[in-house]
């Protein structure tokens, strides 16, 4: 029998092998049911018979050897990216996963052997087109895995110094005021210059590692949720965001039943990221208004400011990471790289919740977000 032949008819049985391999990837098979280990080896090995049932040029077979044929089977592709998405996300390293690769290959080729009564010529160029698919189908993992762990790696790197700079902010302003406010001389005066010159160097550190990441990211965020009060959160959230601004004054408003099952740190990023938006942006510090009202099943929570509202071409992307509002575009200066909204959202979507904004010259602009009690 040929091989495209026997893969076809033997599918089954070799996702089976597939899967008795993929169990003993430990840790991460340990919690991936059936389906899961099984995954797209069925996808792969069907579309990698289906390659080799089609003519092949000795031109096309060399360019296919070197990585630069044309795509002669995009289902093929698509499986191998899949899978490589997926293993990443699942928690397998690449190595573990370009040994589904390897194992696939020694187990269909010893089956196949093992079929065979009186192999001919024709089987050994089976044989070589079953390897370029296999390889076409690794190259396409490989690929998928890797963009996924750029992604990741960049997501985390401007989330974290995204969140570096409010810290740095509350240590710049502190020191400012200090320096003001005491006399100081001799060494407490170095100290306080050392602090000063500390700060400013780290955040220049901060705005070069934003800058690396500018373009690329991706990923949601991994929660903890547990038992919480939002409305405690929110008066931690308001007086790290005014430690960073001596000017600003918010109003908090409290209504209903705060109790959730959330992640308080996530939630506290959120809250900041809202509030020092509005006073970034809002006409004054003293006109932002944060409301939490609570519901049956939902925690609703508003920030409100008034000021310059968002122009309409930038409410479609205005979640969207590191993009640039049309004021930036023209050259007004701004302390946001676009991150903190898209923050924002990312923590919202890992809650199961709702954001949406509304902006308007006579109403200002008010960001909702909506909240699940019990998320999950």
């Amino acid at each position: 029998m040929r091989l495209p032949d026997f893969i076809t008819q033997q599918a089954d049985r070799i996702v089976d092998e597939w899967e008795q391999f993929a169990k003993t990837i430990t840790p991460s098979a340990e919690y991936m049911d059936r389906v899961a280990l099984r995954d797209h080896a069925k996808a792969i090995l069907l579309a990698a018979a289906q390659d080799m049932t089609k003519p092949q040029s000795a031109n096309e077979q060399m360019a296919k050897a070197r990585g630069d044929g044309p795509e002669k089977t995009p289902s093929l592709d698509e499986a191998g990216a899949s899978h490589g998405e997926l293993r990443h996300t699942v928690g397998f390293d690449l190595v573990q996963m370009t040994s589904e690769f390897r194992h696939l290959r020694a187990c269909v080729i010893r089956l196949w052997v093992e079929s065979l009564e009186s192999p001919d010529m024709a089987y050994f160029q089976d044989m070589i087109r079953f390897n370029e698919a296999i390889d076409e189908a690794l190259a396409e993992s490989t690929a998928a895995y890797a963009e996924q762990v750029n992604r990741s790696r960049d997501i985390f790197l401007a989330i974290l110094g995204h969140d570096l700079r409010a810290p740095l902010q509350a240590v710049s302003m502190s020191t400012e005021l200090l320096m003001r406010k005491a006399q100081l001389e001799g060494d407490a005066l170095t100290c306080a210059n050392n602090i000063k010159r500390g700060t400013r160097h780290m955040a220049a550190m901060v705005n070069d590692l934003l800058e690396l990441v500018r373009s690329r990211l991706g990923k949601s965020l991994p929660i903890d949720p547990a038992p919480m009060d939002l409305a405690a959160v929110a008066h931690e959230a308001i007086a790290q965001a005014c430690a960073g601004n001596p000017e600003c004054d918010p109003t908090l408003n409290v209504a209903g039943d705060m109790q959730g099952n959330w992640d308080a740190a996530r939630l506290s990023q959120l809250l900041q990221n809202l509030i020092g938006n509005a006073l970034q942006h809002g006409s004054t510090k003293g006109d932002v208004t944060l409301t939490l009202t609570g519901e049956p099943d939902t925690v609703r929570l508003t920030v409100h400011n008034y000021g310059t509202p968002i122009a309409e071409q930038d409410i479609g992307t205005i979640f969207d990471p590191l993009i640039r509002s049309a004021d930036e575009e023209l050259g007004r200066p701004s302390t946001s790289l676009g991150l903190g909204l898209f923050i924002v959202k990312e923590v919202v979507d890992a809650h199961g919740g709702t954001v949406e904004v509304s902006s308007s010259e006579l109403e200002g602009t008010l960001f909702t977000v909506v909240l699940p009690r019990k998320n999950g």
